[in-house]
């Protein structure tokens, strides 16, 4: 046994939900080459080699609770990777709430033992979201699922931008109380990567920071380069680590933050509500 073993998965179970593509199919390929069993629940069709596939429907409790009695347990790490953008029916619940029931779910079973590790992907659009604090510290007290979408759709909060600040808000508040159980919880907040939902809407989601990475001399980011990080916040050599929303963002923001690519400043500055 070595030291590097702790970025290893051997012995564990990883349940990646909406792992079907992009970077949740990235993620859930980097746990089973680090040593996972590695379970994938998705709505759509799940063709990642290595691993079990479950359908499930973020939108609908019955499919959760259904998925979940399929998956068993225990579970060593969760990452919730599943998103849809604006304008697609139940983004609310499939972004967040549908995440955070099946986690609850998980945790009410006791599934999640002293160890494991939940992760998240957020976005660079959930950044800034502590100027919002009090209306989400609102939001996440409602407990049940389809009054927290009425309350979102009430409030003209079933965006994509509100859903990622809700994950990053959830993230922080959850991971004192997490803790004490021994379960970790962080979050990604990536740029521009190139999945088929980017590319779905190439000319906002890739087209943001397109000046910084023609500066730098990059692309967009793949989606390994996000599995990566996310992987490793719920390994064992991330032990140290939680309630974080790590930006995974190639240095954009902190670019645009400190003026030093001023072309860039007003949007990030926006974001990050400065």
């Amino acid at each position: 046994m070595s030291l590097f073993d702790a970025f290893r998965y051997d012995g564990k179970r990883v349940l990646v939900v909406g792992g079907a593509t992009g970077m949740g199919a990235a993620a859930a390929q980097i746990a089973v080459a680090a040593g996972a069993e590695v379970v994938v629940l998705d709505i759509a069709e799940i063709t990642v080699p290595g691993v079990k596939g479950t359908h499930v429907d973020l939108r609908d409790t019955a499919s959760i609770d259904a998925a979940l009695e399929a998956v068993g347990g225990p579970v060593h790490a969760v990452l919730c990777c599943a998103g849809v953008a604006d304008g697609d029916p139940g983004i609310e619940k499939v972004n967040f709430l549908g995440h955070r029931y099946l986690l609850e779910k998980l945790l009410a079973a006791d599934a999640l033992p002293r160890g494991s590790a939940i992760g998240f992907i957020s976005s660079a659009a959930g950044l800034g979201w502590e100027k919002n604090l009090p209306a989400l510290r609102e939001y996440l007290a409602i407990s049940d699922i389809d009054e927290a979408s009425a309350w979102a759709l009430e409030h003209n909060n079933a965006t994509y931008m509100w859903s990622k600040q809700a994950v990053c808000a959830y993230v922080a508040t959850q991971a004192m109380p997490l803790l004490t159980r021994g379960i970790r919880i962080n979050a990604i907040c990536p740029g521009p990567t190139d999945t088929p939902l980017a590319r779905a809407h190439s000319e906002t989601w890739l087209g943001f920071g397109a000046g910084y990475r023609a500066e730098v001399g990059i692309e967009a980011a793949t989606p390994l380069e996000q599995g990566y990080p996310l992987v490793f916040l719920c390994s064992d050599a991330a032990a140290g680590i939680s309630g974080i929303t790590l930006i995974t963002d190639a240095g954009h923001f902190a670019a645009g933050n400190t003026e030093v690519f001023p072309a860039d400043t007003p949007a990030v500055r926006f974001l990050l509500g400065k």
